[in-house]
This record gives C-alpha cells, structure tokens and sequence, in this order.
C-alpha cells in the first residue's frame, strides 16, 4: 500500500515522502495514530493545504521534545525487583515498568516512548532509549536491584558478580574469626588448667 508520511516515522521516511508498505502495517499503526495518509488525488490535495500547518506543528512539538530530552537524557531510575542470587529476575522489566520509575521521579514519559533492544531478565545496569519526537531520542538507565541499598552499590559501579563475591568473601572472614576465636579461648583453658612451673616447684618441696 503506498501512503504519505504526515511526519518523520524512523527506517521509512520524512514528512512529505510517499512510500511502500504492508497494508497490515498502514491499517494498524500509520493511519489511526495519524501519521500517514492514503496515497489518491483528495488526500494529496489534503496534504499540500495542510502541509505548512503540519510542519509548524511538527517543529513546535520537536522543540518541546528537545527540552524534555535535555532533561531526561543520562537520568537513572531504579526498579525494585525479587531475583536470584545469580541475578537473574523473577519475570521481566517491562517499558510500563520504566516509565512508572520515570514517573515516580517527576517525568512523563509513555511506555510506548520506550524502546528495548531486548528483554531485561538480569539486575544491573541497562539503558533505553525514549522516542520523545520522530527525531528526538533520549536516553536513559534503568537500575534494577533488590533493595535501595543495592542499588546505589550498583550506580557506583559494582556489578551483581562483584556484589556476591564480597559477600562471599565477608561471610569466609566471619567464618575464620569465629574459628580464630574459638582456637583462642580453647587455648586459654588449656593454659588455666596446667600448673606454672612456680606451682610444680612448690609441689615437689612440700612432698619433701
């Protein structure tokens, strides 16, 4: 089906631009969310009387994403997820998900905005990029942990791996001091309970 893009729509076109597409394609997202029109004599006619308001529009609401992005760009957001020790989720972090965290923080962001390169199954560090315009991208990261505390360890750097290691590593600390302890006392009772060599002298007079 050939349409007319009313705006820029990403790996198609520019505002303007007649172009080829599955009829599937055109019915179900171009023509109701009003990006595209039908390709015939009324629509075209349509476009050219409307192509300068369309084009005042689509600067005004680029501008306005420019502002938004300015701000939103590089900002982190934690999630608060249940997972395993290996750091793997219990489900997934969704972009609903991410805009709730964008909006917790006082930005309004659509879940439709956000575009996963892949679904997020791991805590850590991941990045998003939100579509604000056509042609305005902002980027941001999502920090997924399970619990506040563990997530600014994470915003400073530390992986999950690193995370358990150390935990790992405190827990065999706390293992060695309590044998150390246990050896150190176990040796005082030994040292309580044998006679001086004072005390053996003092024995062997006395029987004399």
């Amino acid at each position: 089906m050939d349409v007319i893009l009313l705006e820029r729509v990403a790996k198609l076109g520019q505002m303007g631009e007649v172009v080829s597409v599955k009829p599937g394609y055109a019915r179900n997202f171009l023509l109701p969310q009003a990006k595209a029109l039908r390709v015939n004599d009324a629509n075209m006619a349509q476009f050219e009387a409307q192509k300068a308001q369309l084009e005042a529009r689509n600067l005004e609401t680029k501008k306005e994403a420019e502002t938004l992005a300015a701000k939103l760009d590089g900002q982190q957001f934690v999630i608060i997820r249940s997972a395993s020790d290996a750091g793997s989720l219990y489900g997934s972090v969704t972009p609903r998900d991410a805009a709730d965290a964008a909006a917790t923080d006082g930005f309004t962001v659509d879940k439709k905005q956000i575009i996963l390169t892949g679904p997020i199954k791991e805590l850590g560090l991941h990045d998003m990029t939100v579509r604000l315009h056509p042609e305005v991208d902002a980027t941001i990261t999502v920090n997924v942990a399970r619990s506040v505390e563990e997530a600014e360890l994470q915003a400073s750097g530390k992986s999950i791996q690193e995370l358990a290691a150390e935990e790992e590593a405190a827990a065999e600390f706390e293992i060695q001091e309590l044998f150390d302890d246990i050896g150190s006392a176990a040796l005082d009772d030994l040292e309580d309970a044998a006679p001086s060599t004072g005390d053996a002298a003092d024995a062997e007079t006395s029987e004399e």
